[in-house]
């Protein structure tokens, strides 16, 4: 095989390689870990957990745990005509936590104000 046809194959490889390598870092990016429902807001993506009467949120940046130490939140859960409002306080590490629970189905506002930064907003649909 002549050497440019080898050069050229191995450059397409390698260029290949490289425009794929940001889908791979990023696999389970936009993806439940916990069993919740997954919302994104600007740099981060909040994760809702509801379980026995708690609500948990899991914060991170594309995957990497963000610190919620003073921060607060607040989660609105609309079910049907119903309205709910679960105060969010920091649980260690990337947790907020708030008591009450959401029905199958509510549609979830999520709005989360990090120390020094802007309040970050999502939606979600409850599973």
């Amino acid at each position: 095989m002549p050497v440019k046809t080898l050069l050229t194959a191995a450059a397409l490889s390698l260029s290949l390689s490289l425009a794929s390598s940001p889908v791979l870092a990023h696999a389970e990016h936009g993806q439940a870990q916990f069993g919740g429902v997954v919302a994104e807001a600007g740099e981060a993506q909040f994760e809702v957990v509801a379980k026995a009467g708690q609500v948990t949120v899991h914060v991170s940046n594309h995957g990497a745990p963000v610190d919620t130490a003073g921060a607060t939140g607040k989660l609105t859960a609309l079910a049907g005509t119903a309205k709910s409002e679960i105060e969010l306080k920091p649980a260690g590490g990337n947790l907020l936590r708030g008591a009450g629970s959401v029905p199958a189905g509510a549609k979830l506002l999520i709005g989360v104000q990090l120390p020094g930064r802007k309040v970050l907003q999502a939606r979600a649909v409850m599973p």
